[in-house]
């Protein structure tokens, strides 16, 4: 039990690190900073909330394959290796940068 704890409060105080920095982001757009330095706070605010992530789903892979009766099940293995290539994957798509559709002609090409 206190191994988890440590582990939520290693969570946490990532978590907490990330709100800093997006807060930072905040006041830096609105003291009007150059769009680089604006980007450059977004992609470590991102790897780190990435981090976070990781972390909590290594404890939960860890949780979830600790079986008492030592069988593997394997739907559940199934999940959890879907979910995590899901948090891996998790990359926003053109459409999620803008919130705008891409129009079919640009959509097409992108992939080339």
């Amino acid at each position: 039990m206190a191994e988890q704890n440590e582990s939520q409060s290693e969570i946490l105080k990532r978590l907490r690190r990330v709100e800093g920095q997006i807060r930072g982001i905040q006041r830096m757009i609105e003291e009007g900073r150059s769009c680089e330095e604006v980007v450059t706070q977004l992609m470590a605010a991102r790897a780190a909330l990435d981090r976070a992530g990781l972390l909590i789903m290594s404890q939960h892979i860890e949780q979830c394959l600790l079986d008492p009766s030592g069988a593997t099940n394997r739907a559940q293995l199934e999940r959890i290796t879907a979910f995590f290539l899901k948090l891996s994957g998790s990359a926003p798509s053109p459409e999620e940068y803008t919130g705008e559709p891409i129009p079919e002609e640009e959509a097409s090409t992108e992939g080339s």
